[in-house]
C-alpha cells in the first residue's frame, strides 16, 4: 500500500481529541484490532481516524513493523504530549465533576473471590447508600488476570494479594491476612503444623495461577517440603465443604474462616511458622481519578490496619488432643 500524501501544515486547531487518543491506544497496544476491541470501534473506523488524524498533521504517526502497529520517529515525538493532553483533559471532567451535586458514573473494582465474599461486602453496603446514583462494577479472578485488565484499563481499583508487579501500578497495602489450616471436626491434628507434618497429610488448595496459592507455595518451598495436594479448587467454599466431609485438610486465609463467616465446626489451626498473605490496592499511576473513583479509593484506605490473624485454633484443645483416633481420609 503506498505511502498517502500529506500536506505538510502542522496545525493543532481543530484536532479531534477521539483521534488524538486513538494514536495512543493503537501506539500502546501495537494493534489495531486490539485498539478498536478496546475503543468500541470497528477496525475500519480506527483505521478512518488515525488517517484523519495523519492528514491533519501532516505527518505519518503509525506504521506496520513485522506485523505489529508501531509509532513512527514522528509518532514518538508526539506520544507524551497527547498523553498529557488526555491527562489533563480528565483533570478537568474530574474538576467539574465536583460541582455536580451527587456523585454519578461508574466505579469497575477488581478483586478475589476471598475478599468479594468475606471482605468487601459491608463497605460496598455502605458505598451504595452513600452514593446511590454511582454504578459500582465488581470482577473476580486470580490476582495475575485482575492485574492485566487494571494495566488495559478495564477496571479502576484492584484489591488483590500482594505483590502486584508491574511499574504501571501504584500498590498499597490495605488487610494482613493469615493463612491458617483447616480440619475436619474430630480430625487428628498434628501437635506443631509445620510443612512437612502438612505435607503427610491429605491437603486441599488453591488452584495454581493467584498470589495466594503461589504464597502457599513458597512456604513449602522454603521448608524444603514436597506438597502434592489431593485436590486443586478455585472455590473457598467447595474447599470447606469438601474439608468437612473428611477428604482432607484445607489451607484457607482466616479471613474466610473466622468472625461472622464461621468455621462452622472446622478445627482451626495456625501454620509454624505463621504464615500471612497481604492484601492490597492497587491502580494505575497514570489514572487520573474522578469524584466517585476518590471516594471508593477513600472506603479502600478504611480497611488499612485491618489484621485477621488468630489463636491457633478456634476449637478447645483437648477437642483437637482427645479426637487421635479419628484420622483424616488417607492419613497413616
Amino acid at each position: 500500500m503506498p505511502y498517502p500524501t500529506y500536506k505538510h501544515t502542522l496545525s493543532m486547531r481543530g484536532l479531534n481529541p477521539d483521534h488524538l487518543h486513538a494514536f495512543v491506544t493503537i501506539a500502546e497496544l501495537g494493534s489495531f484490532s486490539a485498539a478498536a476491541a478496546r475503543l468500541n470501534l470497528t477496525q475500519p473506523a480506527l483505521s478512518i481516524q488515525m488517517r484523519h488524524l495523519e492528514e491533519r498533521l501532516g505527518v505519518r504517526l503509525i506504521e506496520r513493523v513485522r506485523r505489529r502497529a508501531a509509532p513512527t520517529a514522528a509518532g514518538l515525538r508526539l506520544l507524551p504530549h497527547v498523553r498529557r493532553i488526555d491527562e489533563a483533559m480528565e483533570a478537568a471532567l474530574a474538576a467539574l465533576a465536583d460541582h455536580v451535586e451527587g456523585i454519578a458514573g461508574r466505579v469497575r473494582i477488581g478483586t478475589g473471590a476471598t475478599a468479594c465474599i468475606y471482605l468487601l461486602p459491608p463497605l460496598l453496603r455502605d458505598l451504595r447508600r452513600r452514593l446511590p446514583l454511582l454504578d459500582i462494577v465488581v470482577a473476580t479472578g486470580n490476582t495475575p488476570d485482575i492485574l492485566h485488565q487494571l494495566h488495559d484499563n478495564l477496571l479502576d481499583v484492584a484489591v488483590v494479594t500482594l505483590p502486584a508487579p508491574g511499574r504501571s501500578f501504584a500498590t498499597e497495602p490495605l488487610v494482613d491476612d493469615e493463612i491458617v489450616a483447616v480440619f475436619p471436626p474430630d480430625a487428628f491434628v498434628p501437635g506443631t503444623l509445620t510443612a512437612a507434618a502438612l505435607a503427610a497429610l491429605p491437603v486441599l488448595l488453591y488452584e495454581p495461577g493467584g498470589n495466594s496459592r503461589r504464597v502457599i507455595d513458597d512456604w513449602f518451598g522454603r521448608a524444603i517440603a514436597d506438597l502434592k495436594p489431593v485436590m486443586e479448587l478455585g472455590n473457598i467454599e467447595a474447599i470447606k465443604q469438601l474439608v468437612a466431609a473428611g477428604l482432607g485438610c484445607g489451607l484457607l486465609p482466616r479471613l474466610a474462616v473466622s468472625g461472622d463467616n464461621g468455621a462452622g465446626g472446622l478445627v482451626v489451626r495456625s501454620l509454624s511458622p505463621v504464615l500471612h498473605r497481604q492484601l492490597g490496592m492497587a491502580l494505575r499511576r497514570d489514572k487520573v481519578p474522578d469524584r466517585g473513583l476518590r471516594d471508593v479509593v477513600a472506603a479502600l484506605r478504611g480497611l488499612r490496619g485491618l489484621s485477621h490473624s488468630g489463636s491457633t485454633s478456634q476449637t478447645t484443645p483437648s477437642r483437637a488432643s482427645r479426637s487421635s483416633s479419628s484420622r483424616l481420609v488417607g492419613t497413616s
